[in-house]
C-alpha cells in the first residue's frame, strides 16, 4: 500500500497522485509539487489516503512543500501576465493569418512555459508564430490544439437546465455518448434537444442511462402486442418509464377498441430485444452529429 494525496491543478480537472512525504496534509490546502512541465501549484482535493501499488504510477513523486502566501501572490501575478500574454498571441495569430481561435493561455507556476490552448478546424503550422512568441516572452512555448468539448470546458457557461455545465464544475473526464441513450431515454432525437453548448451531444445522456436500461428491460416496446390479466389483448401506446405504467390500445367486443393503462407487472409480453432500432431517417439526421461525437481529453498536465 502507497500513502496518497489527489492535487487537482484546474477547476474540475484530472486529479494526480503525489505523496505527502513528511508534511501534515489536509484537504484544501494549497501545495507545490513537480510535474511533469515543471513545478506547480495544486489544491489538495483528497487528503492522505492507501491504495494499491498498482494504481499509482510509479516512481511517486513528495510534495516539495505546503504553499505560502507569497506563492499565492505568484499564482495571482501570473494570472495577471496570461491576460497580457493572450492579448500579445491574438496580435500574432492576426499579423500571420492563421485560421486559429485562441481560447486560454497558462503560465507554469514557476514560469518555466506558457501553454497556449487554440481550436482549428484543421491542422494549422504555426512554427513561425511559435517562435514570434518565444521572442517576446523568452521562455518555452507550447502551442496545443483542443477541442470544442475541452474549448467548452475552459470557457465555463450555463446549460439548457438553468445550471453551470458539468464539465467545467465537476466532470474530470469526458464520457463517450451515444444516440442510443437518447432513445433509451425517450427523449426527442432532434439535435438541437439533446446537444450541449459544445454542440456535441450533452455529457448528461449518461447520467441515467443504466437506470433506464434496466427499467426498459421490464417494459414491452411501443407497437408490442400484450395480453392483459383479464384475457384482452392490445398494441403498446407509450410508456411512462420510471412509472412503470403502459398505456394499451386494448381489443373489445364487436372489434371495439379502448385505450387504457396498465402497470407494467400487469401485463403479459415478450422480453424486449436489447438493441433498439432507429430508423433510416433518424441517423441520417443524426449521422454527422455522433461522429462528431468524440470522447475528447484535456491533458492538462
Amino acid at each position: 500500500m502507497t500513502k496518497v494525496i489527489g492535487v487537482r491543478f484546474r477547476t474540475a480537472g484530472k486529479i494526480y497522485f503525489f505523496a505527502p512525504g513528511k508534511f501534515e496534509i489536509k484537504r484544501d490546502d494549497h501545495v507545490i509539487v513537480e510535474t511533469a512541465r515543471g513545478i506547480e501549484y495544486g489544491r489538495v482535493v483528497s487528503g492522505p489516503k492507501e491504495v494499491n501499488d498498482d494504481d499509482v504510477i510509479q516512481p511517486l513523486k513528495s510534495v516539495i512543500r505546503l504553499a505560502t502566501e507569497q506563492d499565492k501572490k505568484t499564482v495571482e501575478k501570473n494570472r495577471q501576465k496570461e491576460k497580457e500574454a493572450f492579448k500579445i498571441c491574438l496580435e500574432k495569430i492576426r499579423r500571420h493569418g492563421l485560421e486559429m481561435k485562441l481560447i486560454d493561455v497558462e503560465y507554469t507556476f514557476d514560469n518555466n512555459k506558457i501553454l497556449f490552448y487554440f481550436t482549428a478546424d484543421g491542422r494549422i503550422d504555426f512554427r513561425e508564430l511559435v517562435k514570434d512568441l518565444a521572442a517576446v516572452f523568452r521562455t518555452r512555448i507550447e502551442l496545443r490544439q483542443i477541442g470544442v468539448r475541452d474549448e467548452t470546458k475552459i470557457r465555463g457557461g450555463i446549460g439548457i437546465c438553468g445550471r453551470p455545465l458539468c464539465c467545467s464544475t465537476y466532470l474530470t473526464e469526458f464520457a463517450a455518448v451515444s444516440i442510443k441513450m437518447a432513445k433509451e431515454q425517450n427523449l426527442s432525437l432532434n439535435p438541437t434537444k439533446i446537444s450541449g453548448v459544445c454542440g456535441r451531444l450533452m455529457c448528461c445522456l449518461t447520467n441515467e442511462e443504466e437506470t433506464y436500461e434496466v427499467l426498459n428491460s421490464q417494459l414491452p416496446s411501443v407497437g408490442d402486442t400484450v395480453t392483459t390479466k383479464d384475457g384482452l389483448t392490445g398494441v403498446v401506446q407509450s410508456l411512462s418509464v420510471l412509472r412503470k405504467q403502459v398505456k394499451v390500445v386494448v381489443n373489445l367486443e364487436n372489434d371495439e377498441k379502448e385505450i387504457r393503462e396498465y402497470k407494467a407487472d400487469d401485463l403479459k409480453f415478450k422480453p424486449r430485444k436489447k438493441k433498439q432500432k432507429v430508423s433510416r431517417e433518424e441517423m441520417k439526421k443524426l449521422a454527422a452529429l455522433e461522429k462528431k461525437d468524440g470522447a475528447s481529453k484535456l491533458n492538462d498536465k
